[in-house]
This record gives C-alpha cells, sequence and structure tokens, in this order.
C-alpha cells in the first residue's frame, strides 16, 4: 500500500480486516489531501441521485456508520445546506422532492430555527435551505490516528520511506525501491498517493495526469455567543464546521496550483463578504492548506487496474474523506475476487 492519507489508511485497515499482510508506505509528513480535509460527509444532499458518484457515496455512509462503532470513533450528524441563489434554491426544492431524508426549510422556517436555539445571525442573503440529519462530518486526522494505531494492533507495518521506483508487470511480485536505499517486494500493489500517485504510474508506462488544487482553512475561536446550530453549515460552498469550545473551522478554499492565495483566504473568512458580526469578531486559531489531486479528463475518484495485482486508488479531489471507505471495499474486493 502506497499513500498515507485517509484513503491509504482506511484501504489498508479494511485489507487487515479481511486477513491480508499489509505494509503501508509513506512518508513521515503529514499527507497533502488529508491535511486540508475538513472531513464534510455530504452524501443525501448530493444533486445526483444515480451512476458511480452517488453510488460511491451512500455505500460509504454505510461503512462509516459500521466503522464508527468498530472503531469507536465519533461522528457529528447533522449538515445544512443553505440557498444563496434563486436556482439553488430551486435544485434544493427538486432535491427534497427526490429523497425522503432531507428537510426544506423556507427563510420562515430558519427563522424560526434561530430564534428557538439562539443562534447568532445566519448569513445575509439566505433564501432557504436544506436540513440532513444522515449527512454530517469527521475529524480526519483524529481518524487516520486511530486507523493507525487500530491497524498496528494487527500486525500493520508502516514504513516511513518514499517510492522512488516500481518494478514488475504484474505477473509475479512487485519490487519496490525507497529513497533510503531498502527495496520491498508484494504480491499485490495499491497506490493510494494522490498527486503523487501520476509519476509513479509513470514509470510503469501508464498515464494518469492530475492538478493540483490548493484548499486553505482556518480555526477560529468565537466569541460568548457561539452557534448553536447541530450539525454543519455550508455557504456559497464554504463550509462552516463547529468544534468543542467554541471553536469553528472555516474551509477550504479552491486554488487551480500549489500557490496559497492571500485574497482568497480573506474572502474565506468573510464569506464574501456576507459574514455576520459573529463571525468577523471571531479570533484566528490557526491557518493550515494542502493540496488535493484532481484527474484531468475523468471524473473523481480514479479506480483502475492498470496491470495485474496493481490497484489504482487515487485523485479524490474534495471527497476523499467521504468517499474513502466505499474505495478501500472497492479495492478489496478485486483482491478478494481474484
Amino acid at each position: 500500500m502506497i499513500g498515507g492519507g485517509f484513503v491509504g489508511h482506511c484501504c489498508a485497515w479494511l485489507l487487515q480486516q479481511q486477513g491480508h499482510q499489509v505494509q503501508l508506505i509513506a512518508p513521515a509528513t503529514a499527507p497533502q489531501g488529508s491535511a486540508a480535509a475538513l472531513g464534510l460527509l455530504m452524501a443525501e444532499v448530493y444533486q445526483r441521485r444515480s451512476g458511480r458518484g452517488w453510488r460511491l457515496r451512500r455505500r460509504s455512509m454505510q461503512l462509516l456508520q459500521q466503522w464508527q462503532e468498530q472503531l469507536q470513533l465519533p461522528i457529528q450528524r447533522g449538515l445544512l445546506l443553505l440557498a444563496s441563489e434563486p436556482q439553488e434554491w430551486e435544485r434544493q426544492q427538486r432535491l427534497v422532492q427526490q429523497s425522503q431524508c432531507l428537510e426544506l426549510l423556507s427563510p420562515a422556517d430558519l427563522k424560526q430555527r434561530v430564534n428557538q436555539a439562539a443562534v447568532p445571525e445566519l448569513p445575509d442573503g439566505v433564501l432557504g435551505g436544506v436540513w440532513s440529519s444522515g449527512d454530517g462530518q469527521l475529524d480526519p486526522m483524529q481518524w487516520i490516528q486511530r486507523l493507525q494505531l487500530a491497524g498496528a494492533e494487527q500486525g500493520l507495518e508502516r514504513v516511513e520511506a518514499n517510492v522512488i521506483g516500481i518494478n514488475g508487470n504484474g505477473g509475479g511480485p512487485w519490487t519496490l525501491r525507497l529513497d533510503n536505499g531498502s527495496k520491498l517486494s508484494c504480491d499485490w500493489l495499491v497506490i493510494a498517493a494522490g498527486l503523487g500517485s501520476s509519476g509513479l504510474l509513470e514509470s510503469l508506462g501508464h498515464s494518469l495526469p492530475m492538478e493540483p488544487v490548493l484548499g486553505q482553512a482556518l480555526e477560529l475561536q468565537l466569541g460568548s455567543e457561539p452557534p448553536a446550530w447541530n450539525g454543519c453549515l455550508i455557504w456559497k460552498g464554504i463550509n462552516l464546521v463547529p468544534r468543542p469550545n467554541r471553536r469553528l473551522w472555516l474551509g477550504a478554499t479552491v486554488e487551480p496550483g500549489d500557490e496559497a492565495s492571500p485574497p482568497a483566504l480573506a474572502e474565506l473568512q468573510s464569506l464574501e463578504g456576507t459574514a455576520p458580526s459573529w463571525l468577523q469578531q471571531a479570533q484566528v486559531l490557526r491557518q493550515w492548506q494542502g493540496l488535493r489531486a484532481r484527474p484531468s479528463g475523468q471524473p473523481a475518484p480514479v479506480l483502475e487496474q492498470p496491470k495485474p495485482r496493481l490497484l489504482v486508488v487515487s485523485g479524490h479531489y474534495r471527497n476523499g474523506i467521504l468517499l474513502a471507505p466505499a474505495c478501500a471495499e472497492w479495492a478489496a474486493t478485486q483482491i478478494q475476487e481474484s
């Protein structure tokens, strides 16, 4: 297993659950994509109700429910998706008609809930919203740490190194050359290395072009009247994730390339000029960023078997946390059926 992000750890843990001996190869530094993730779980509010993306989302939510119990990890349930434009509000109304798990909230409904919950004012220009009790959020790094611990308890071997070369064609064991001078061999090779997947596959004659998309995020300390809504709030594509001790995660930007933009971060913090007073007055405690891998010319994520005994589980773009369990199950199924 090459890749130390959320996807790689989910794959490694699930393969161990099925009785496989797993080596996870990744540098000691924090994973780029997972480091930028806020852990939003958006399945029921997904606009499409068919196709691969929908099936992966639904399956992941089912698996997360099971894994949560096995790993004894929290998931923050509840998500409020607000509409800022008439077309968005119309789409939300159609979406609720297709799902029995969603609740449509008019401006009057939102106002009533705000008053009842003693929530500070919502952003300016809210036309309505959709409440999903089944969607939500998890803490990506907390889950990675628990998956690491659970894996170690079952004999997971973690190798802190970079893979600089791969030899083999799938007819026999794969040989991996590491930057520490050592070599490893394996019967099956799973590549879940995000942006690094392209170079590894290119050395095997397989093209997988991907582009980096940078994301910046903030952790804020709120004042004496923090938001009291249950769950996460999404406004104009910006995620507001309540945290313990009157804190809030705010993110993440979508910036092509790998250079952070100060103006983009300012727009994020101001909710594009619509931030209510309680958010404007919040203190910035932490700022972080990371790179997501977006496949070029094909939808995310990439689930492929380009050669025998070689699997690619990569290019998740902004949905790596949500889709990781279902993608891990796909990889495990390919190995089991072979």
